[in-house]
């Protein structure tokens, strides 16, 4: 039984044994991912989901299958660089990125203007200049005022 097992791992270079592996796992994690996602009915599935997250999600099964077909390509010797599925997953990767600015807008703080303003005003407030400037505008009592000072006429 030993030597079976030797002869099976001559069939492919030693030294793509570990991507092999990966490559294994990484199929099985897909494989398990669509069992998911093929176990409840999409109607369903879009009937729980707002519509941002609907956009996302056909944009992930649309993405999902076209890097399936990329695979698909690959194994059959085919160059996808030089194929349509090239361009399909670059179009699908700008609405991808649309998805995700739309996202960030709303998870993007909002500015309080008041609350700013109050926490700056509180921020750089310094109390020996507002005591300078209470000084500045009290007049003392003993020193004439520069303007004339008019008497009120008598009222009767």
């Amino acid at each position: 039984m030993a030597a079976g097992a030797a002869t099976a791992t001559e069939d492919y270079p030693q030294e793509i044994d570990e991507q092999l592996t990966t490559f294994d796992s990484s199929v099985n994690a897909v494989k398990t991912m669509l069992e998911k996602l093929m176990s409840m009915s999409r109607n369903d599935l879009m009937q729980t989901l707002d519509p941002l997250e609907q956009a996302k999600l056909d944009l992930m099964s649309v993405y999902t299958l076209n890097s399936l077909f990329w695979m698909y390509l690959v194994t059959k010797g085919i160059n996808p660089r030089e194929h349509g599925i090239k361009q399909e997953l670059e179009r699908i990767k700008t609405y991808m990125n649309r998805v995700k600015e739309i996202t960030d807008k709303k998870k993007a703080a909002r500015l309080d203007k008041g609350a700013a303003s109050r926490f700056l005003r509180n921020a750089l407030f310094d109390p020996d200049d507002k005591e300078l400037k209470k000084a500045a505008t009290k007049k003392p009592v003993d020193a004439p005022s520069e303007a004339p000072q008019r008497k009120r006429p008598k009222q009767s």
